[in-house]
């Protein structure tokens, strides 16, 4: 509808360059939004306000002359100037009940636009390092970047799902060696594991699964000692360089074809489990991409030899660095050290590099906001290759803060102390956590009340929405056990019969969700439709209170059963959006 009110004002803002009451090269962005008051009509335009100053005109009076001009329209009642030079528009009420036919006749495909079409986006989300469990901290950019997916699609864009998964590097070789240390416990050896290393129940897992599928080569090591290297880097040394120092006595000690399936069992453990917690959560993807690849392709070197061959490497103390302050970088940074190691930032130049490669039209990251600083300087890097960093849009999401009453639960991986995101699921429900966590903007600070998540009350919100839903399955139940029949084109005749205040509120309500549709996924904002589904939901129960749906008049009973069976179908279209499902029962 607000398209066609656009559409409306272009011609009458071009009837009036023609006859001369605008300047010919008059160029306006118009637009249409809906009326905040219904007693102001339903939608508004302030298109006379920004013509005011090009055309040197009273902007009522312009509002007088774009009125005039405008071609007739099945669908707009009247207009009305307001204030200063606002123009709103009354509908006839044929076209506001357009919406309840739409929702009906279309069903799931209610909503679903054409902003997107023949443009490809990338999503990369979640893509935390596969070092252990996912936990709530995770489960918040799992639960927004499948949403957003799952808008965009809606929208018409062609979504690509994609997790980086993070299979090379330090944190990776951290992990493999703390499994070979537990290891080493479960085959007698008494060690002090280091403090710094990965903590958590599932590294004693890995290494019992290790130990007994392992007979013999792997055994044989586990006779050997670290030497000189105690497990406990707490005494006066430095943490990090012993983790790393047993890093390295691990790789000595197994060799390379050993270590690799410690390695490989570690990682591929971990990652299975991270994929089958994705899947329980409702967030599937397209491609698992490794970042091993990149270096065995050749991809990162090539991207450093593209930077190299640009002017932007420069040598300092025995490392290679990118001159990223060129680029807006608040400093320069190493893509290669001392010891020839390539840095993770090295690696997500090339990740970069090869997503705008395949020819995406536009590439989102969501990133948890402990990255912020990243941005600026991998959009320097994009640059300095003489690509367009604009294509690349990176959205930041606070990690949510769980919270057991009053009791905040820590969450770090290493030490094992975290929620797990499954253990969040089997509490509070799938449903629960992934309203939850897209009911807020990403970039916003979120506390998760488990409380409020598993309480069946008006308070919780999804709750709420999907009690509403259910709220009308019901009512068709009642309608064969009171013997009563629905006929639908007989209540889509009648809808103008549905001239109550609240049925009137829940026509406009559903009228207003293909443009939700279209305003979220330009926005990148998900939670603009979980505060849509409430609103909706609200007076889906305040309809249901105020009035009987089953009325012995046939005619008002139909129309009525059409109204909130149209309401049915945008909340389960909506619920879809997010991930949560939409209950026939409660």
């Amino acid at each position: 509808m607000k398209e066609q009110i656009r559409k409306l004002l272009q011609t009458a803002v071009n009837r009036l360059v023609e006859d001369g009451t605008l300047p010919p090269d008059t160029h306006v962005d118009i637009q249409v939004e809906r009326a905040r008051d219904r007693g102001h009509g339903d939608f508004a335009a302030n298109t006379a306000l920004m013509l005011a100053r090009p055309a040197r005109r009273n902007p009522r009076e312009l509002a007088e002359a774009l009125v005039a001009a405008l071609p007739s329209s099945d669908t707009v009642q009247r207009t009305e100037i307001a204030g200063p030079g606002f123009i709103n528009f009354f509908l006839r009420a044929e076209a506001a009940y357009a919406a309840v036919r739409e929702a009906l006749d279309q069903g799931e495909a209610y909503g679903r636009g054409d902003i997107g079409r023949g443009k490809r986006l990338l999503v990369e989300f979640v893509s935390a390092n596969p070092t252990g469990p996912l936990h709530v901290g995770h489960g918040r950019g799992a639960a927004f970047g499948g949403a957003l997916c799952n808008l965009l699609a809606e929208a018409g864009y062609q979504v690509h799902r994609e997790y980086y998964v993070n299979d090379a590097g330090r944190q990776m070789d951290i992990l493999a060696t703390s499994v070979w240390l537990r290891y080493l416990e479960v085959s007698g050896q008494q060690l002090r594991f280091p403090d710094n290393g990965y903590r958590g129940d599932y590294v004693r897992h890995i290494a019992r699964s290790l130990y007994e599928r392992e007979h013999d080569a792997l055994r044989r090591q586990a006779a050997a000692v670290f030497g000189d290297i105690p497990a406990d880097g707490s005494q006066g040394g430095d943490k990090e360089a012993h983790i790393d120092a047993l890093v390295a006595r691990a790789k000595e000690l197994l060799g390379r074809s050993n270590y690799r399936r410690v390695f490989d069992l570690a990682l591929n453990t971990v990652l299975e489990d991270i994929r089958d917690d994705l899947a329980g959560f409702g967030v599937e993807y397209d491609e698992w991409f490794s970042e091993l690849s990149l270096t065995e392709s050749g991809a990162v070197e090539l991207a450093l030899e593209r930077l190299q061959r640009a002017g932007h490497l420069f040598e300092r103390d025995g490392a290679t660095w990118f001159r990223s302050t060129e680029f807006g970088d608040e400093k320069d940074r190493v893509v290669r050290r001392e010891n020839g190691a390539i840095t993770y930032f090295a690696s997500d130049i090339a990740y970069h590099l090869n997503k705008l490669e395949r020819g995406f039209d536009a590439i989102i990251d969501v990133w948890g906001a402990d990255h912020h600083g990243y941005v600026p300087r991998v959009k320097a890097a994009l640059s300095a290759c003489g690509e367009d960093a604009a294509r690349l849009d990176v959205r930041l999401v606070q990690f949510a803060i769980l919270y057991r009453g009053s009791e905040r639960l820590q969450m770090s991986t290493r030490s094992g102390q975290f929620v797990t995101l499954r253990e969040l699921r089997e509490e509070v429900g799938s449903d629960a956590a992934r309203f939850f966590y897209v009911m807020r903007k990403p970039e916003q600070h979120l506390d998760f009340d488990l409380e409020l998540a598993k309480s069946q009350s008006a308070d919780n919100p999804v709750y709420y929405i999907q009690y509403a839903h259910a709220r009308i399955c019901s009512v068709m139940r009642q309608l064969g056990d009171k013997g009563l029949r629905y006929d639908a084109a007989n209540g889509l005749e009648h809808l103008t019969m549905l001239e109550e205040r609240h049925e009137l509120d829940l026509v406009n309500a559903i009228g207003q969700y293909r443009e939700l549709v279209e305003n979220a996924a330009a926005a990148r904002e998900p939670h603009q439709v979980a505060h849509y589904l409430r609103d909706l939901a609200n007076a889906v129960h305040t309809y249901y209170n105020a009035h009987q749906f089953l009325v012995d008049d046939a005619t008002l009973r139909d129309a009525r059963l059409c109204l909130v069976l149209a309401a049915r179908q945008v909340i389960r279209n909506g619920l879809r959006l997010l991930g949560v499902r939409a209950p026939e029962a409660m």
